[in-house]
């Protein structure tokens, strides 16, 4: 509990401090310095975060895109073997067809 006291007594002395620091034209005129030097830090961090966040966009948009080119070529080639299959199936029942019918002659 005396530890949240300190902290609320340690910003109530601050708001007192930046207060009369701002009353005097000299004291107005660092705030207004110090206040256009935060914006100008939060401006470039805000276009470096927005820059960033593009850059990984254009990677997912690609990474998407080489997935499913991968998905599709899978999906060619799971058809391929299936019919590659189905064929040796066939090629095989043919040959025990035929095999049959010569051992029932």
């Amino acid at each position: 509990m005396q530890k949240i006291a300190w902290f609320v007594l340690g910003i109530a002395g601050g708001f007192i401090a930046a207060h009369l620091v701002n009353r005097d034209p000299r004291g107005h005129e660092v705030l207004a310095d110090v206040d256009a030097r935060i914006s100008e830090f939060t401006d470039r961090i805000g276009e470096a975060y927005r820059a960033q966040e593009t850059k990984i966009d254009g990677l997912v948009a690609d990474v998407k895109g080489a997935a499913a080119g991968a998905v599709d070529a899978a999906k060619s080639v799971a058809a391929d073997a299936k019919d590659a299959a189905g064929d040796a199936v066939e090629t095989v029942a043919d040959a025990v067809r035929d095999t049959a019918a010569k051992l029932t002659d």
